[in-house]
C-alpha cells in the first residue's frame, strides 16, 4: 500500500478513453488513499505531452502514439480499437473492408487527439485519409460521439471498452472487417529521470491491483 501524507499529485487522464478505462480503478483507489489530493484533468494526447513537457503536470495516461524515449512509462492496459455504428445502422452493402465505409458518415475526434491519430494511421497504410469519406464530422467530445451513433448519425472508430455497455444492450454493433484488427496500449507516462520515479511507478503498479 502507498503511503503519502496529503501529497497533491495531478493526475492527467486522456480525453480520449481515459474516463472509460480508469474510473472503476480510479475510485478504488481514491478509497484505498482519503489521506491523497488528486487534481484530474481531462485532455487529448497532444494536451497532456505539452502539459508534462512544461511540467505542469506530474504523471498522465494516455495512448501508445507518443515519443517514449523522451518519457518514462508503464503500461496500463492494452484495448481493442473497432469501427461502429448504430445497432439498427443499415448499410447499402455489407461492408468487409474499410474502403467499403467510404460511403458513410464518419464521426471522428479532433487533431491532437489519439484515437484520430490511430483511425488516420490505419488509413494511411491503404492509401487512405479521413477526408475520403463522403461526409465526416469532427466532434471534441467522445461523448457526443457515443450519443450521435446512438441516433445512427453515421460511423465512429473507437476503444470497445468506450462503448461496452451500448454493445451489451445491443444500442451499438461493431463492424467487422476483414482488413481491420487492432489493439492498442494505454500507458501511465511522467518525466523521464524524476527524482520522484518511484512513487510514479508505486501508483500505476497499484492501479494494476486494486480490486474492481
Amino acid at each position: 500500500m502507498i503511503k503519502l501524507n496529503r501529497n497533491i499529485m495531478k493526475v492527467y487522464l486522456s480525453l480520449d478513453n481515459g474516463h472509460f478505462i480508469t474510473v472503476d480503478k480510479l475510485a478504488d483507489f481514491i478509497k484505498h488513499h482519503p489521506e491523497m489530493n488528486l487534481h484530474l484533468h481531462y485532455g487529448n494526447t497532444a494536451e497532456l505531452l505539452k502539459l508534462l513537457e512544461q511540467g505542469k503536470i506530474h504523471m498522465a495516461i494516455v495512448e501508445g502514439n507518443y515519443p517514449k524515449e523522451k518519457y518514462s512509462h508503464k503500461k496500463y492496459s492494452t484495448e481493442d480499437y473497432i469501427a461502429v455504428c448504430a445497432a439498427s445502422h443499415e448499410f447499402k452493402n455489407i461492408p468487409h473492408t474499410l474502403h467499403d465505409l467510404l460511403d458513410e458518415r464518419l464521426l471522428v475526434r479532433e487533431q491532437g487527439s489519439g484515437t484520430r491519430h490511430i483511425l488516420q494511421e490505419s488509413l494511411n497504410v491503404r492509401g487512405l485519409s479521413i477526408s475520403d469519406f463522403k461526409y465526416y464530422t469532427q466532434i471534441e467530445n467522445m461523448h457526443t460521439i457515443i450519443s450521435l451513433l446512438k441516433k445512427d448519425c453515421g460511423i465512429s472508430f473507437m476503444y470497445k471498452t468506450a462503448v461496452k455497455e451500448e454493445l451489451q444492450k445491443c444500442v451499438l454493433k461493431e463492424i467487422v472487417l476483414d482488413d481491420f484488427k487492432l489493439q492498442h496500449n494505454f500507458e501511465f507516462i511522467w518525466e523521464k529521470d524524476s527524482l520522484f520515479t518511484d512513487k510514479y511507478i508505486s501508483i500505476s503498479e497499484e492501479f494494476f491491483t486494486v480490486p474492481f
